[in-house]
């Protein structure tokens, strides 16, 4: 009989909700680092991972943009890629849905977004030929920046809408940094027609969430989880089925909640929300997805038949054209059917 930790490493997934460069492992970023000769606080694997660990919220910055200021030629993007579609297939994540900021690699690098986007899709391609694993971008901008470099990246994003971007968002800092700074952004996303998904209701509660619904018009919500504190909203967000693309993990490490113990996954699920599982940033965070459905196995002790169906809400609500979604759908529902054999067997 296969065990409950060996469903979950097995059995299929996609994940909806994580970002390339808080992808980037302890051993790549020794690699850019010694390439470009720009020393990191640690010279071995053991001391980047302690330094990767997080701490508060300024050291994740300031890990964050140490990894990005390495980033700096279009081989080192296509590199990043390439080891997170790796690192993705290790865990039968056949399909991606990934966050990548272009905005700050052409601020600090000089970098077009055509060549960053070049890269990007020479690793999609190399991925999707060699180890049959496949991602659609989402394009974002830090709330921190400017409504006009937030008009410039969706103007990128719409360029590319049949070039592999899928969406576009907006991510860091909701304190002081509410969506309707980039209004005028999201009207253009939603006149060229691409999907936007962004950050809301982490570090700031149910008034980011209905900014977001009402400015962005949002396919899905990153996060979203402090929806709970609003019954209204909870209310709105059960009608309509906006899916919560949430990070169990990511919540506990930057203080949403104190333990994984606290963490609202269950009363989100009891209410009648839509939810997918998701990792954000994993080696931030010291997870992964397999990690995640383990911990909520553990934790609030979900069956198989919870976590498959977790994962099939994933399939349901990515952004793959209908066909590309039900093939996927259909060969998900045949791979759990031989891993439930298996189990009681």
């Amino acid at each position: 009989m296969t065990s409950l930790t060996e469903f979950i490493r097995r059995m299929p997934k996609v994940e909806l909700h994580v970002h390339l460069e808080g992808a980037i492992q302890p051993s790549t970023l020794l690699t850019l680092a010694q390439r470009h000769q720009m020393p990191l606080p640690a010279d071995d694997v053991e001391g980047i991972q302690r330094w990767y660990t997080f701490t508060d919220f300024p050291h994740f910055v300031e890990v964050y943009m140490a990894i990005s200021e390495r980033l700096r030629t279009p081989e080192d993007i296509e590199l990043i890629a390439r080891e997170f579609f790796q690192g993705q297939a290790d865990q039968n994540i056949r399909y991606s849905e990934v966050t990548y900021s272009p905005h700050m690699h052409f601020l600090q690098k000089g970098l077009s977004f055509e060549v960053q986007l070049a890269a990007l899709n020479h690793a999609r391609a190399w991925a999707k030929e060699t180890l049959d694993v496949d991602a659609g971008w989402v394009i974002d901008i830090a709330r921190t920046r400017s409504p006009d470099e937030g008009e410039r990246t969706v103007d990128w994003a719409i360029s590319a809408m049949n070039d592999g971007v899928i969406a576009f968002g907006i991510g860091g800092k909701e304190v002081d940094n509410p969506p309707e700074k980039f209004a005028t952004a999201f009207a253009k996303a939603r006149a060229a027609g691409l999907p936007i998904i962004p950050h809301a209701g982490e570090t700031v509660g149910p008034i980011s969430i209905w900014s977001a619904l009402n400015v962005t018009n949002p396919v899905r919500l990153y996060h979203g989880v402090r929806c709970l504190e609003d019954p209204h909203l909870v209310d709105v967000l059960r009608q309509q089925q906006i899916p919560l693309d949430i990070c169990p993990t990511s919540n506990i490490y930057l203080g949403v909640y104190p333990t994984m113990q606290d963490h609202p996954l269950p009363r989100l699920l009891a209410e009648g929300l839509y939810v997918t599982i998701n990792s954000d940033d994993p080696p931030m965070f010291n997870t992964t997805l397999t990690n995640e459905y383990q911990v909520i196995a553990d934790t609030f002790g979900f069956s198989a038949e919870q976590l498959e169906e977790l994962v099939m809400k994933a399939v349901r609500v990515s952004l793959l054209a209908p066909a590309q979604k039900q093939a996927l759908e259909r060969a998900f529902t045949s791979e759990f059917a031989a891993l439930r054999s298996q189990r009681t067997s």
